[in-house]
């Protein structure tokens, strides 16, 4: 591991392509993971609903809880322990304005254990239509962002270098949507926040490496672009691990002793700032190399068309 912080000479594009097959693969995984459960699980903020945090006096079990609310008309409700037995987070999908969710489930809890009280401790209700659109807004809101990302890195640097770093981060939003669905996670308004954060920072380590190109680009006049983009990741390579090992420590605190309210979010943090920093290294770099051998190519092929060209009478 030390020898990241020295003097590397590592043939990062020469691992371009089993980069790329790893990339498709965990890809694969999460649309298969959303395809089987019919589609992202989105919480209380997109789809509409109450969300209720109950505490009990003593341990409880979900079943328990499950069953008393089916009594009560809310059979579809979702239960699960909240950090510790004695706490639940009761879903209820429907949400009526001006109908009173809270009460009747509560009366109905303490009705059927009446030796282990129930309180609320946090509510939080959103109607089906303000819910659809905070969902579209949040869509939008990553798309302007790598709409924006685009155009700053297309007059930055070249279209070539601004598609490989779009599609970078669509790489990382999509790996990390898909591991959301395989952990049974919901898509809520704080998922979304990590998943701006994880493009914003996905995309610095990316400018940090294509500046680093740029320049490269000046100082080694004569090398193969291939050469230069290898050494550019290599000279920026003690940087961005060092970036990257420090933010996960503050956010492996976070997932670990920072409570259930934001241990999703910490999560996703996790596992974007993860794979943005191996796209950083392996995706971004390498799709504009393989855009610029292409195009290569092409013009080579194209001057030896007209190069066997019979000249004109």
């Amino acid at each position: 591991m030390l020898r990241f912080f020295g003097d590397t000479h590592i043939n990062f594009l020469g691992q371009r392509k089993m980069a790329y097959t790893g990339s498709l693969i965990l890809i694969a995984i999460g649309m298969i993971s959303i395809a089987l459960h019919g589609g992202l699980k989105y919480g209380v903020d997109f789809q509409g609903g109450t969300l209720l945090q109950v505490r009990f006096e003593k341990p409880i079990d979900a079943q328990q809880i499950r069953e008393t609310l089916a009594a009560v008309g809310y059979a579809d409700a979702e239960i699960q322990h909240f950090g510790e037995p004695r706490e639940a987070i009761i879903r209820v999908r429907k949400a009526v304005e001006g109908v009173d969710v809270a009460t009747p489930i509560l009366q109905a809890l303490n009705a059927a254990n009446p030796d282990n009280r129930a309180e609320i401790r946090r509510q939080e209700m959103v109607g089906p239509k303000v819910g659809s659109e905070l969902r579209t807004q949040a869509m939008l809101a990553v798309l302007y962002a790598m709409v924006g990302i685009l155009i700053y890195c297309w007059f930055r640097f070249e279209f070539k270098f601004s598609v490989g770093a779009v599609a970078a981060l669509f790489h990382d939003v999509t790996i990390t949507v898909g591991m959301l669905s395989l952990t049974g996670r919901e898509i809520t308004l704080p998922i979304i926040a990590a998943l701006l954060t994880i493009v914003g920072y996905s995309i610095n380590d990316t400018i940090v490496v294509y500046d680093r190109i740029r320049e490269n680009r000046r100082k080694m006049y004569g090398k193969s672009f291939v050469d230069i983009v290898n050494a550019s990741v290599n000279e920026t390579l003690s940087r961005t691990i060092n970036t990257s090992l420090t933010t996960l420590l503050v956010v492996a605190a976070l997932y670990f002793w920072g409570g259930e309210v934001i241990r999703d979010f910490a999560f996703t943090l996790l596992i974007g700032i993860t794979v943005g920093t191996y796209s950083s290294i392996y995706i971004a770099s390498a799709l504009a190399v393989d855009w610029m051998l292409r195009t290569d190519l092409k013009k080579k092929g194209h001057e030896r068309e007209r190069g066997t060209r019979p000249a004109v009478a």
